[in-house]
Order: structure tokens, then sequence, then C-alpha cells
């Protein structure tokens, strides 16, 4: 049933974490790609950090005298890595029927994530639910990364929604602020390994352990008021 209002209404996703369990992949693809420039990052510091824009991970991961021409020697190396998990990308459990459920509620379903164009195909293709997706954004379609709310609002442009009847879903502190900073209410999920003390911490209105839970409770939820108008 869409909702009662003529205006448009949109659920964005995080997608890394969120949607599929490829938080702890890009945790270890960072992890080795840092080493590979002889840098030792702990995996708890870089998990903290993953959903940022490479460029900003890396500068928020190691210090700021280093050689900045090793920045881009890490990045490749990153790339490098996570595309050898490419193959196992796993949708977390019940992201494709929260998509699919979203739609059918008449929301648009927007992703907006971090992530590259090439690896963002990948994940799309774990998920499985592009009939379900009305458009997504990527790295390439803003310059400043979460907790910056540009990539948020970067996809509410995208289909043309108001800020104030959308809701963010997202696994990280950043995504948390990101909506925070944009207007916009944000849900948490656990899947992407940030407890619930932090998320409300950052912000979060609501959290649940992951998108299965959140469609089992979708109509008590932030998005079933958001389609209900």
């Amino acid at each position: 049933m869409p909702p009662h209002s003529s205006a448009p209404r949109a659920v964005i996703f995080d997608v890394d974490g969120t949607l599929v369990d490829s938080a702890y992949l890009h945790t270890l693809a960072w992890w080795q790609a840092f080493r590979q420039a002889g840098f030792i990052v702990p995996m708890a510091r870089i998990h903290r950090l993953v959903g940022m824009t490479g460029k900003k991970l890396v500068d928020e991961a190691l210090p700021a005298d280093r050689d900045p021409e090793v920045d881009s020697e890490i990045l490749a190396s990153h790339s490098a890595i996570f595309a050898t998990f490419w193959p196992s990308l796993q949708a977390v459990d019940g992201a494709r029927d929260l998509l699919a459920r979203c739609k059918e509620l008449g929301l648009k379903v927007v992703l907006a994530t971090s992530a590259r164009d090439r690896d963002l195909q990948e994940l799309r293709r774990a998920i499985d639910a592009d009939g379900f997706i009305d458009a997504a954004t990527s790295s390439k379609d803003v310059t400043a990364s979460k907790p910056e709310p540009d990539i948020l609002l970067a996809a509410l442009e995208r289909v043309g929604v108001a800020v104030e009847h959308a809701v963010f879903v997202g696994d990280a502190v950043w995504d948390m602020m990101a909506a925070g900073r944009a207007g916009m209410p944000a849900v948490g999920v656990l899947c992407g390994g940030t407890g619930e003390a932090e998320l409300r911490e950052a912000g979060a209105a609501e959290v649940y352990s992951g998108p299965d839970e959140l469609l089992a409770k979708l109509d008590s939820s932030a998005i079933g008021r958001l389609a209900e108008g």
C-alpha cells in the first residue's frame, strides 16, 4: 500500500555491513594493504573506519607526516585484495526481502555507499534485488564521505525526495552521524559489527539485529511510519 501523502518517500540503505556481510572483508583487505606499505594498523581500528571513502579512511588510519605518494599504492592494494573476495560476497539474512517490502509499500529504495562502482556491481549481485532498487550512489558521486551527509543528499536528489520524507539504514557510527547531519532519522543494524550503544550514541533512533529483524518489525519501525505518511 503506497504512502498516504502524494510526496515521494524513500528509504536509503548503506550496503557494506548493512545489506552485504562485507565489513570484516574490507577490514582484512585494508589491514593487508597497510602491511604491504609498511604500516601496522590494528584491525579493530580499521573496522571502526570502514564506511568512509578509501582516501578518508587512509587519512584517518595513518600518520599525517607519511609520504603522500604511498596513499595511491595502498588504495590500489585494497581494491585488488577486496576483489579476491567478490565470489564470496553474501547478502545479510533478510536483505533482499526487506528491499522488496519497502518497494511494495510504495517507497523509493536507494543504495548510498562509499564503495567504488566496480565493487558496488558485485555487492548488488550478492543482494540480487535490482528489481526493487530505484537508484544507487557510489564514491564517485561525492567528494566528502560519511560522516558528512553528501552521499545521502545525492541519493535523495537522484530520486527526487525531500530529506523530511526519508529514512536511512546503516551499520556504522559514520552512517548514523551522516543521517543526523542530513536531517533524517537513522535506523541502525548490528550486522556490521558495531554495538547498539555506539550506534545510539551516534544518533540511531532505532537499532535492530539486521535486515531480518527490521523486516519482521517493519510496521512499527521508522520505515513503517514513513510509509503510513
